[in-house]
């Protein structure tokens, strides 16, 4: 019994291993192609003298092609639209999980719908008011439209977690003679904060991996690195190694924001599972 209960653990742990190899395979392979010169690119598969020209030619805008400006395009509509669901999302998750009326679950239901709607089913409608509003290209039409993604993921995952906060803490503090408004700043809002962190980074990575309403709501001026990076594939030859650098430049704000939070993130992801 002990011998086939080691044996289980091995092909456990090969399984794992195997597993591990296959996910990570693709970062790997990214990062050879980012690390090939363009001399290599198809001639060799592991075996070639390693360069940062890639890096440096997508950083220095060399190809004529802005990465750098596509980037911050990227953080000022990923975040914009993250504070702005965020100052709109609170207190609507705060009201849902505290009030319930008729319709109320059906409203819910209809936010969430936008989350999981396809995306092409708006977008032509979207282009056209996008183009009689002038808010095609421009900063203001990326974060208003990033709302159909972050705005609904927030509300339904902070409506968990303030309904696991018991009614109790708000009542005392309302007897103590505060409103309703100060009760849900001084005493709701700082008990959710590891839960506020955790749907802000999710929030930010779905609004900074959108691909489709970039693509079509942008043109240049506030196009984002999803779109940018695949501009290093047009022309004669396409630039694989480009592409690939530019692919793992764009990781690094996501990254470096769940780096900065872990200490929150843990706490929030597992904060709205239990209930008080």
């Amino acid at each position: 019994m002990t011998l086939r209960k080691r044996l289980l653990g091995w092909l456990a742990d090969a399984a794992l291993i195997l597993y591990f190899v296959f996910a990570l395979f693709p970062i790997a392979w990214m990062l050879i192609l980012s690390l090939k010169p363009a001399n290599q690119l198809f001639s060799t598969y592991f075996s070639f003298s390693p360069t940062l020209d890639g890096y440096r030619t997508v950083l220095g805008d060399s190809e004529g092609i802005p990465f750098v400006r596509f980037f911050v395009n990227s953080l000022v509509v990923s975040l914009g639209a993250v504070l702005l669901s965020l100052v709109v999302g609170l207190p609507a998750a705060y009201a849902s999980a505290r009030w319930r009326f008729k319709g109320s679950e059906n409203l819910m239901f209809t936010l969430l719908s936008f989350r999981f709607a396809p995306e092409l089913t708006v977008i032509i409608p979207l282009f056209v008011l996008y183009e009689k509003l002038g808010l095609f290209d421009t900063y203001v039409g990326m974060i208003w439209v990033l709302q159909l993604v972050t705005l609904p993921l927030i509300v339904w995952i902070m409506r968990s977690y303030f309904a696991d906060l018991t009614p109790e803490l708000e009542q005392a503090a309302l007897l103590d003679g505060y409103s309703r408004k100060q009760a849900f700043f001084k005493v709701a809002l700082p008990l959710v904060k590891p839960g506020i962190a955790a749907v802000s980074l999710l929030a930010f990575i779905f609004a900074w991996n959108n691909f489709v309403f970039p693509l079509i709501l942008t043109s240049n001026e506030a196009q984002t690195v999803t779109v940018g990076a695949l501009s290093f594939l047009g022309g004669d030859r396409p630039k694989y190694n480009l592409t690939a650098a530019a692919a793992l430049v764009s990781v690094v704000p996501p990254l470096l924001l769940a780096l900065l939070i872990q200490r929150y993130l843990v706490r929030g992801l597992s904060f709205g599972a239990v209930k008080s």
